[in-house]
């Protein structure tokens, strides 16, 4: 397996793995990507098994300690000196689940925020995936104020201090 950052080439495959994994309300868009990846390439985590992409893990870099919903849709709000790593997506195709990839893509993730100086990561999910971040060592803050979906999320943070 293959783990490295993207590139713009790497726009339909990233678009596709997503499409795979989220339901199309909580998707984001090849143009949501397009600008992602013109904004903060370096901050995807991609793993390939040959030239297939079966996994990701994406997010921005703020001074902003929460997650809020207009970061999934504003890429301009990234600052790459930025305190906090938030993680937007978490993405394993299904017939790839639950081979530990993901888990692979976020520590991985973790190590690169720790060693760029960041404060910690920040993300939302579910309530069903708040065991599996907590085994990462993210802390459940409660229910956030994120409305994507139209579904409750949780937001968790794992602090390096």
């Amino acid at each position: 397996m293959l783990i490295r950052t993207a590139s713009i080439d790497d726009l339909d495959k990233i678009t596709a793995v997503e499409a795979e994994c989220f339901p199309l309300a909580e998707a984001a868009t090849r143009a949501d990507f397009s600008a992602r990846l013109a904004s903060y390439p370096n901050h995807f985590w991609l793993m390939f098994d040959g030239d297939r992409l079966i996994s990701f893990v994406d997010g921005f870099v703020t001074d902003e300690p929460d997650l809020r919903d207009e970061m999934f849709a504003d890429a301009s709000l990234h600052n790459e000196n930025g305190a906090w790593q938030m993680i937007f997506g978490v993405n394993t195709v299904p017939s790839e689940r639950r081979k530990g990839y993901a888990g692979q893509l976020l520590r991985r993730a973790i190590a690169d925020a720790k060693e760029q100086g960041r404060k910690g990561l920040v993300l939302t999910c579910k309530e069903a995936k708040l065991h599996y971040y907590a085994g990462f060592g993210y802390i459940n803050e409660g229910l956030s104020q994120s409305v994507h979906g139209g579904v409750p999320w949780y937001q968790m943070r794992l602090s390096f201090d």
